[in-house]
């Protein structure tokens, strides 16, 4: 994560109302954002509707259009981003899922590397549904699965952005998972 300093600053410029600031931090915060929205959107398949270029613009205009946001930090910047991207990814993908009206039922993987929007909305769906519960007994784990599933982070950042430790979060991305899985798995 690039100039951390100048990032926190400029968040605060935004908190207390200068809206110039936003054109100062997106090219310093873009490329950290595609390369979220690129393991978003990954190559795998080419049938995407939605590039990770388009993705990470919607971000931004998302994030643009929080007049209510108080950013702290560049922490808190990339930890909002996270929900946003959620946010734009579960719209997505219940578009797509409208649009099939029940299609074919796929597998549910919790491995960031191999999730795909067009190809997984209904698995999208039910991660976001069951984080929502998972957040409502354990937000640090809500907000790992946040942070590693839909804006696709690594174990590393994770930890960074959350301030924690790599074994805290590698040890609380496990559970997670393991909870997901088993909740999923009990509604099937």
């Amino acid at each position: 994560m690039s100039n951390q300093y100048e990032i926190t600053q400029l968040l605060h410029s935004i908190s207390n109302g200068n809206q110039n600031a936003y054109n100062e931090l997106l090219p310093i915060v873009y490329d950290e954002l595609k390369k979220i929205a690129s393991n978003q959107l990954n190559n795998e398949y080419l049938a995407h509707t939605m590039s990770k270029t388009d993705l990470v613009h919607e971000l931004f205009i998302k994030l643009v259009d929080q007049s209510q946001i108080s950013y702290s930090d560049r922490t808190h910047f990339y930890a909002i981003a996270a929900r946003s991207m959620r946010q734009l990814l579960v719209d997505y993908a219940r578009k797509k899922k409208a649009a099939k009206r029940g299609g074919d039922q796929l597998d549910i993987s919790l491995d960031v590397d191999l999730i795909n929007i067009q190809k997984h909305a209904e698995q999208i769906l039910d991660v976001n549904e069951h984080l929502t519960k998972l957040a409502q007994f354990d937000e640090r784990l809500a907000k790992i699965v946040e942070l590693r599933f839909f804006a696709g982070l690594s174990i590393e950042n994770t930890a960074e952005i959350m301030e924690i430790s790599v074994s805290t979060a590698n040890r609380d991305w496990m559970k997670a998972r393991a909870w997901l899985y088993q909740q999923i798995k009990n509604n099937s």
